[in-house]
């Protein structure tokens, strides 16, 4: 028991849904009628295809299998892909709060013509899920966080197999969220240029060096001071 929890201590990180879902869920519940419309010419543009429920919804395997994968695989990589998706998703939150967003982009389902398995799946969807906090899109985000990870494993550096699937799965998530209208196509702009910003501070910094750097001037001092 106590190697398993020295093996897996970093999972005090997964703490932050204890966080995250309760705020998100406030935010669902208060986040009704006042609200900012996110709506681009784009957006009309864009006709709704109920096919891009099934790239939409594999976003939740999705994540859960990146996180879990450098849970299992590597501390380190997945401390770096948890601070990417957590600091984005908690800045996300914030926007939310200051700022309320929504949409009013989906369509009558009745009205389409058609109805399959697919269409009464995004009727649920549309059931359980506001369209309101949209800005940044969470779900395009996540998934641009997810790539990068994969992309950046020094496990997965061979797996190009891998990494063209992954990249193929956020791009079609991406676009998911545009063409079942969960979101407005700035949503997902704002979402990639948040990923942008996130790259920058987690990884293209070489903390390691950072940390061994300032252990070293400690251990000087110390030094010094014996």
């Amino acid at each position: 028991m106590k190697y398993f929890l020295k093996k897996y201590s970093h999972a005090w990180v997964l703490l932050y849904f204890l966080i995250y879902m309760p705020w998100f869920a406030w935010l669902e519940k208060n986040v009704k009628t006042e609200f900012s419309v996110i709506h681009i010419d784009l957006d009309d543009k864009i006709p709704f295809w109920e096919i891009f429920a099934i790239p939409y919804f594999l976003w939740f395997a999705y994540i859960f299998v990146a996180i879990a994968y450098f849970f299992l695989k590597d501390r380190s990589e997945f401390y770096h892909c948890t601070a990417y998706l957590f600091i984005g998703m908690t800045i996300c939150l914030i926007i939310y709060t200051v700022w309320p967003n929504g949409h009013d982009l989906r369509p009558d389902l009745t009205s389409l013509g058609r109805e399959n398995i697919l269409t009464r799946l995004i009727g649920w969807l549309y059931g359980t899920d506001t369209c309101t906090n949209v800005c940044p899109s969470i779900h395009a985000f996540n998934s641009i966080g997810a790539c990068i990870a994969v992309y950046k494993s020094k496990h997965l550096k061979e797996k190009y197999w891998l990494k063209a699937g992954t990249f193929i799965l956020t791009i079609l998530i991406c676009m998911s969220t545009v063409f079942l209208k969960q979101h407005s196509f700035f949503d997902v702009i704002c979402a990639g240029l948040l990923g942008l910003v996130m790259y920058l501070l987690v990884y293209v910094p070489d903390y390691q060096k950072f940390y061994e750097r300032r252990r070293a001037r400690t251990a000087a001092r110390n030094s010094a001071v014996g």
